[in-house]
């Protein structure tokens, strides 16, 4: 119980640190696939550091997002009136108005892919909670 309780606080310090951050940086990315990523091997872990290091943080959080959550994809991703919107669904075929997707929103295109990310992590956690009465 609290294991989760931690990982839920540090899900949603993370989730500000984002929606506080101007732009993606390294160090913010990084921050992010430390404090989330379970089920990355080695060389995935690699893949993404080479990609963080290049710069290529938007690429990098498509791969996060790839590797992490093997059932989901991102399901749209448009810009509007200075924000970039991301939805990450495990059922891209469906019609969105029956598609329960993930979104999020942030005035930096990688920012809005990490928030739709962790946001998605932490409903799977949610979801993973014993009912209780």
């Amino acid at each position: 119980m609290f294991l989760h309780s931690n990982h839920s606080e540090q899900l949603a310090t993370l989730a500000g640190h984002v929606s506080l951050a101007e732009e993606a940086t390294p160090e913010l990315l990084s921050e992010i696939v430390a404090k989330t990523a379970r089920r990355l091997s080695t060389p995935e872990t690699a893949q993404l550091d080479q990609l963080i290091d290049a710069g290529a943080l938007t690429e990098a959080a498509f791969a996060l997002i790839d590797l992490e959550l093997p059932q989901w994809q991102i399901r749209r991703i448009t810009y509007d009136e200075g924000e970039w919107h991301c939805a990450v669904s495990r059922q891209r075929e469906l019609p969105e108005w029956l598609d329960q997707a993930v979104e999020a929103r942030h005035a930096s295109l990688t920012l809005a892919i990490l928030s739709a990310y962790i946001e998605t992590v932490r409903q799977i956690e949610v979801s993973r909670e014993p009912n209780r009465p």
